[in-house]
């Protein structure tokens, strides 16, 4: 193999590589994906509440799910300032 053709299948990798980061960054960030949590996050609650006895696990169950969903919008503008302070360093 050619020193080109050697460039060429390490750029090809690269790129395979870099679709791959893509997809697994935009699954990561997708609504969907964080509804999904939500979703389950609601569901486990609503099931240990029922477990534990409670009076209205539905409504119990709504705390962490809302406090789930806060916190995966809050790190992100975290992790925004945080990548601009280390940008400067």
């Amino acid at each position: 193999m050619n020193e080109i053709q050697e460039l060429e299948r390490r750029v090809s990798a690269i790129e395979e590589r870099n679709k791959r980061v893509e997809g697994d960054k935009a699954w990561e960030t997708s609504a969907l994906r964080k509804g999904l949590i939500v979703i389950l996050t609601y569901i486990f609650a609503v099931l240990y509440l029922k477990v534990a006895d409670t009076t209205n696990p539905f409504f119990g169950a709504v705390v962490p799910t809302v406090g789930f969903y806060l916190s995966t919008q809050t790190l992100k503008l975290i992790k925004d300032k945080w990548l601009s302070n280390r940008k400067n360093d």
